[in-house]
């Protein structure tokens, strides 16, 4: 026998009906695009020299696996990625954490943070490998630049705006510091943590593939240059095509964190 009462099953049963039909229609924009850019670029509307086309996007990654470079440079972007996230989130989070504890701190870094995260990581380039070297640090150097300061701002203002009669409940209760910021800063910014790993994962590609155009000798930033530079638009097209999934699955993989955290809260 059920222990759900009625009415909580058809809640149940609409909520999987709304994400059936949301991913219903995501598979069929996605499959809509591509036909419609197949047909464009087989009834010569458009130009393939310019825009390619789905089938010769396949054709340039199925030539690619068999000359055994693509998974190498899937490897090298994802490795850039990962790392770069890893010490963005973490040192988001301490240095979030640190400016909350501390409200003068924050009074005095608050602006700088503003002003660092508003200048153009671009234009650093050259700078940044003078400074660190024309490597893979320097293209992780470059991803942080770009990632860091976004996530300090977004995790520290979801500490900051934190219902502050929870705060004061603690207080009057004697609970110090630490005891605040465990039981009710923390979990009450789960939802807000989720949102600074979203933005954090892309942020963090942006940046990766910015500091692959500059420095890289593989990769798919590299790839993507490569492809532009001998005029090869097939080339450019894979690699932002292969850029855009694994975007997708970066962002998967945290939105199945998020739901599991939810259904253990519940």
């Amino acid at each position: 026998m059920s222990t759900y009462s009625k009415e909580h099953i058809e809640y149940l049963k609409k909520q999987k009906k709304e994400k059936r039909l949301i991913c219903f229609f995501r598979l069929l924009i996605i499959i809509s695009f591509l036909i419609i850019w197949e047909l464009l670029s087989r009834f010569e509307i458009i130009n393939t020299f310019l825009s390619s086309s789905p089938t010769e996007v396949l054709e340039t990654t199925i030539q690619l696996i068999k000359d055994n470079t693509l998974f190498m440079h899937i490897g090298v972007t994802l490795y850039e990625v990962i790392i770069s996230f890893l010490i963005a989130t973490i040192l988001g989070f301490i240095i979030a954490t640190i400016l909350w504890s501390n409200k003068r701190i924050a009074k005095v870094i608050d602006p700088y943070l503003t002003i660092l995260n508003s200048l153009p990581k671009v234009a650093l380039g050259p700078l940044i490998i003078i400074w660190v070297g024309a490597s893979i640090n320097s293209i992780i150097f470059m991803a942080l630049l770009i990632s860091l300061f976004v996530t300090i701002i977004t995790i520290y203002q979801g500490f900051s705006s934190t219902n502050q009669s929870y705060v004061t409940l603690l207080k009057s209760l004697g609970a110090n510091k630490k005891q605040i910021f465990l039981k009710a800063i923390l979990p009450s910014n789960i939802p807000t943590l989720i949102s600074a790993l979203k933005i954090n994962i892309s942020m963090n590609l942006i940046g990766v593939i910015m500091g692959e155009l500059l420095v890289s000798k593989s990769g798919l930033g590299y790839l993507i240059m490569y492809g532009s530079q001998v005029f090869n638009i097939d080339l450019v097209i894979t690699g932002v095509v292969i850029l855009g999934i694994i975007s997708y699955f970066m962002y998967f993989i945290i939105d199945r964190v998020e739901v599991l955290m939810k259904k253990s809260k519940s």
